[in-house]
């Protein structure tokens, strides 16, 4: 996967992120590249240091290696799931219900 959302653009205004060192994001980012391939194909090493190095920040990868995280996560809900209806419920209500107690951990 060499997709890092670069179609995003700059014309946005872009300040709301957690404030984190290259290094905290280079971490997180080995997590979360960590987590995205046990459960779907190998992310390429390409954060700042590694072999194939690509140019773009830890936090950049942070963004598009979750994005990868989440549509495997939303893939192996949709192949595991005994019908639709059960992986609709596990992707919609059950999926934003856990998205707000993460939320109000912050």
């Amino acid at each position: 996967m060499d997709d890092h959302g670069d179609d995003f653009g700059t014309w946005v205004a872009e300040n709301g992120a957690v404030q984190r060192s290259e290094e905290e994001w280079a971490v997180i980012a080995g997590y979360v590249r960590h987590a995205a391939n046990k459960i779907g194909p190998a992310l390429p090493l390409c954060l700042p240091g590694e072999p194939q190095e690509c140019g773009r920040t830890a936090q950049h990868h942070v963004l598009a290696w979750a994005a990868s995280l989440k549509a495997s996560a939303h893939h192996i809900i949709e192949t595991s799931a005994p019908s639709q209806a059960r992986a609709a419920h596990v992707a919609g209500p059950l999926y934003q219900r856990r998205l707000t107690e993460l939320r109000e951990r912050r």
